[in-house]
């Protein structure tokens, strides 16, 4: 049994406003195995996100390498990175530390989110390859955000040995929006049969009046059930995920095993 805090907090546009944040989530989180923060915690969306971009040995994932390790709890993160591009954009990037603060995975979002009258690509360099990585006993998936409308990644993630998707998003609000990420984060649940902990930003209108963060960060189990959901407000809570209910639903509902567009059979 794996103990996973979901960490639910506003996002500021001030990287040592959001290290603190987080800093201040790992001491709620004591006794968590992996803590799962949001997509952007390094900055909220916007231009500026090209200056404030960091590589990955810069100062926030050093910061969030030593809280790690002060706290012993692994974690995952959304940050942008420099994108090397030479055209000025940047990565949008999921990090994956160890409890001992090393970096294991930093998957850069594949899909980006032009659509609802965003364009993340003007900003955004898209990445090209999934990421599965161990942390705390799992192999866990990353998916970010935009991700999440795209079952043929999640599915890659399977067929590349994950035992949980870790989600993480600043999902944009408006008419539907909240519906559409709850309904998402319960299929691609229930469609793979796997443990899915999906954080969001919690809405920060103080700071920004962006629209990013709808919060309701979940952990919804093998079946589709919504195990916890946060609502808007900030917070962290734990919750905790086993293999033996994966195995139990997969026994139940094996539409992995019964796949048949896609696979290829030896």
């Amino acid at each position: 049994m794996t103990t996973i805090a979901l960490c639910q907090i506003p996002v500021s546009p001030d990287p040592q406003a959001n290290l603190k944040r987080v800093r201040e989530a790992l001491a709620r989180a004591e006794g968590a195995d992996l803590a799962i923060f949001p997509e952007a915690t390094l900055t909220r969306y916007g231009r500026r996100i090209t200056e404030l971009a960091e590589p990955l040995d810069g100062p926030f994932v050093t910061g969030l390498a030593e809280a790690a390790r002060e706290h012993g709890t692994a974690v995952i993160a959304g940050v942008f990175e420099p994108g090397g591009g030479g055209d000025g954009r940047v990565h949008n990037t999921a990090v994956a530390l160890d409890a001992g603060g090393e970096l294991r995975a930093a998957y850069r979002k594949i899909h980006l989110f032009d659509s609802f009258g965003a364009r993340e690509s003007e900003l955004v360099a898209p990445g090209s390859e999934p990421a599965v990585v161990e942390l705390a006993g799992l192999r866990v998936g990353l998916v970010t955000c935009y991700d999440l409308r795209f079952p043929e990644l999640t599915r890659a993630l399977v067929d590349r040995g994950a035992d949980l998707f870790a989600v993480i998003a600043a999902w944009g609000s408006g008419p539907l929006k909240e519906d559409h990420w709850v309904t998402l984060v319960r299929a691609r649940a229930l469609e793979n049969t796997m443990w899915t902990a999906a954080v969001g930003q919690a809405p920060n209108p103080a700071e920004s009046s962006d629209g990013f963060g709808v919060g309701r960060s979940m952990l919804v189990d093998p079946l589709g059930v919504a195990r916890a959901d946060l609502g808007a407000a900030p917070g962290v809570q734990l919750v905790t995920v086993d293999a033996e209910t994966t195995a139990a639903a997969r026994a139940t509902l094996p539409c992995l095993e019964h796949r048949i567009l896609g696979v290829n059979r030896s």
